[in-house]
């Protein structure tokens, strides 16, 4: 157990990180994720005064949708990652990074407090459940998602408690993020476990899992002095509020987003595979073979499935080729690592055909 954004949590249970890692990815993991932030905004006109807090397409977001988003400030950093979820039509659920989740109530109800009903929804505790598997154990519980794509949600009874399931997840995997009431999670979590595909998993194997997938973690590989373009996730703004799109601009950092897109782009997001067995962690500087400082290791650690090293990293862009060698300065010795393409393992959402 470790202290996390305010919270006691679990590092890795009794098997070890390894093992619930690789468990996650052959059958299903069961995580316990209620320490993320659930707020609620709801009102007249909506999805219109919330665009003009997010880069996203809420307007066109359809009730029981979930979409991913970012929170901005006016240099354009990235202040919150998050999932919009639109329950209704002048009704939204916004789930947030532990972290950022008071900063995030305080920063959207300063700018819309008066126009919006802003809360935190008490009293909801949040499992992922992560997995190839997911989806089966989900129906031997009375509940067939063979219709239910990647980033839908509904309202769902297992075992006689009333959830709220969305099929979203930071694994690369398929698998299903499952609100309940906080007097009914320690059922709802031994009803999953019944299964003997599900197994507990902690924050390591979360944390490797979302590594392989090459997806960002707010504090490392996002900040809010790193843009959208910085950081690679470009694409959570939406072509319609890009600048030649039906309602470009309009949102909190816009203007320095836009700049960002008009010049060449300094920065990159990278995979890198370095050298030997040992990991390169967080804050690691990296070098070019003339010993110039072109980057730093933004997350770091082993693969379990693939056996070896990987990074994510943001390095000046002439260095992020695919394939171009840099350098890791460790402790006055230079490790050499490998540009990679992401993710390191292909992503497996479940799409509906």
């Amino acid at each position: 157990m470790v202290p996390f954004a305010g919270y006691e949590m679990p590092v890795s249970y009794p098997p070890g990180i390894i093992q619930e890692h690789q468990h996650t990815r052959k059958h299903a993991g069961l995580f316990d994720v209620s320490h993320m932030g659930q707020i609620l905004v709801e009102g007249n006109h909506c999805a219109e005064l919330l665009e003009a807090m997010m880069p996203s397409d809420l307007i066109s977001l359809q009730p029981r949708q979930l979409r991913y988003s970012l929170l901005l400030n006016e240099q354009g950093g990235i202040l919150d990652d998050l999932i919009v979820f639109r329950t209704d039509p002048d009704r939204f659920v916004l789930t947030v990074n532990a972290g950022c989740k008071s900063r995030d109530l305080e920063h959207l109800e300063s700018s819309l407090g008066d126009q919006l009903n802003i809360s935190m929804i008490p009293g909801n505790s949040l499992l992922a459940l992560q997995g190839p598997d997911s989806a089966s154990v989900m129906q031997v519980l009375g509940q067939p998602t063979f219709d239910m794509g990647f980033m839908q949600n509904r309202n769902m009874k297992i075992a006689d408690m009333n959830c709220n399931v969305s099929r979203s997840g930071y694994t690369g995997e398929d698998g299903f993020e499952i609100s309940v009431e906080d007097s009914l999670v320690d059922r709802l979590a031994e009803t999953l476990l019944a299964d003997e595909r599900v197994m507990w998993a902690g924050l390591g194997a979360r944390d490797s899992l979302r590594m392989e997938a090459g997806l960002n973690l707010h504090g490392q590989e996002m900040n809010d002095s790193l843009t959208p373009l910085d950081a690679g996730v470009l694409w959570a703004i939406s072509k319609s509020r890009r600048p030649s799109g039906e309602r470009p601009g309009g949102f909190v950092g816009a203007e320095a987003v836009f700049d960002a897109l008009s010049r060449p782009q300094e920065k990159r997001l990278v995979g890198l595979v370095p050298e030997g067995r040992a990991p390169l962690r967080s804050g690691v500087e990296l070098l070019d073979q003339a010993d110039s400082r072109i980057g730093h290791v933004t997350s770091g650690g082993y693969s379990p499935s693939l056996l070896h090293p990987i990074c994510l990293a943001i390095i000046d862009s002439r260095h992020s080729a695919i394939g171009t060698k840099v350098y890791a300065s460790v402790r006055n010795r230079q490790i050499p690592a490998t540009v990679s393409a992401l993710p390191f393992v292909k992503h497996r959402y479940y799409r509906c055909s």
